[in-house]
Formats: structure tokens, sequence, C-alpha cells
């Protein structure tokens, strides 16, 4: 054994050097120890020798460290969607424990809206008739018929009927989220089908940040809310 194998050797104590030839998987696992081994070989045998073994443990390791970004990415994005499900659920199991329609508008504001964490949420139903330009005073609005279309389109183009718009929040729906704790920055809005001979009506869910609602995320959660919703009013309206 040569004078740098020595020191390396007698820098260890027998039980050390033992317990590594036992379980050498305890350096394989250690990255910086793994890195230091490289490197001192690559030291060894100069600067003109490329070590491939090296640079093949280079790349596994860079390999290594985006399967592992991967693989936090999906546990973070199953984590995100068990938890919107969860909350999307009971959000809709107190939908169900009015007793009356009265307690059922009240229950929006009181406890969906905190379970969802939003700032508003408002049901808007159009009515015929002369009536006066729509303001929240609560969580129903009554609108003139036609305003839940132009409520969606905002002025652009306006998105199929049965389609959930995210959105930053608009200026023709201010007067819809009305008060609220904080501004509204960003809005969900859902349109309610309530059958034939029926005007529709517009489920609108306003948050104060910002990232909250926008196009790119998805509606499925949002969207059996929606349905949820629906159902229920729809047996309030045939009371």
């Amino acid at each position: 054994m040569d004078a740098p194998a020595d020191a390396a050797a007698a820098a260890l104590s027998e039980d050390e050097r033992a317990r590594l030839l036992a379980r050498p998987e305890l350096i394989l696992a250690d990255r910086d120890l793994m890195r230091a081994l490289i490197g001192a070989r690559e030291a060894e045998v100069g600067e003109n020798v490329i070590d491939i073994r090296g640079r093949a443990m280079q790349a596994l390791e860079a390999r290594l460290e985006r399967l592992e970004a991967a693989h936090e990415t999906v546990i973070s994005a199953a984590y995100d969607n068990q938890s919107g499900m969860n909350t999307v659920h009971r959000a809709v199991l107190s939908l169900l424990e009015p007793m009356d329609f009265e307690g059922f508008l009240e229950n929006l504001e009181t406890a969906i809206a905190p379970i969802l964490r939003v700032e508003t949420l408002r049901l808007v139903m159009e009515a015929g008739g002369d009536l006066p330009a729509p303001e929240a005073t609560g969580p129903l609005v009554i609108v003139p018929a036609g305003t839940v279309g132009g409520l969606i389109s905002a002025g652009r183009r306006s998105p199929r009927g049965d389609d959930i718009v995210l959105r930053r929040a608009a200026r023709e729906t201010l007067p819809i989220h009305g008060e609220a704790r904080a501004p509204i920055q960003s809005e969900a809005l859902m349109p309610i089908d309530l059958g034939p001979g029926r005007l529709p009506a517009l489920l609108v869910i306003g948050s104060a940040d910002t990232g909250r609602f926008n196009p790119a995320q998805g509606t499925d959660l949002l969207r059996f809310f929606g349905q949820a919703f629906r159902l229920v009013l729809l047996s309030w309206l045939r009371t």
C-alpha cells in the first residue's frame, strides 16, 4: 500500500473502517462524499486525463435532481388537489344545511365564503321589468334581464353559456361584489341554467388574492360545486 493510502487508512479507526466495509452504501448514498471521492480521483490522475466515471456520475446526479424536483411537484399538486376537493365537499355539505331560502342565502356569506376562503359570494338572478342598476346589498343581487351575459363577457368575446370564467376582477362586476373585507382582485363566474321558462342566474365569487382565479387553472372542482349549487337552488325555487 502506498503512502497516501496508508495515511487514509490510518485516519479511520478499526470500527469505522469495518463499518464502511460492511455497509459501503453509506458512502454511495452521501452525495458530498461521492463528489469528494470523484474530485480526489480526478486530482490524482491529472488535468490531461478525463475520468469518464466522474462525468457519468455528474450526469446521473443532475438527472436525479431533475427527477426529485418533478417528484416533489407531482406530490405538491396531488396534495393541493386533495385539499381543494375536501374544501369543496365541505362547502357542498354546508349548502344542504339551511332550513329555508333566507337561511340558504345568509349561509353563502356566513359559512360558504369562509370555507372557500373567498371575500364575496353572490347569487345574481335576472328579473323582468325596470330595475335599478345592480348593486350588492347582500348575497342575492337582482338584475335586469340580459345583465348576466354582460357580466360574463365584461366587454370581451363572450364564452359559451356554460363555461366557468376565471379572471382578474372586471370593472363590470365590482358593483356585484359590493363591499368586501378587502379589494377584489380576481373572480370566478359560474353561469347557472335554471331551466326552460326561467331567466339565467350567475354565481360570482371574488377573492382578494390576484392569483386565486386565473384562466390557466382547472375548473373541475368549481364545476362540481356549481352543479351542486344549481340543484339546491332549484329545490328552493320549486317550493
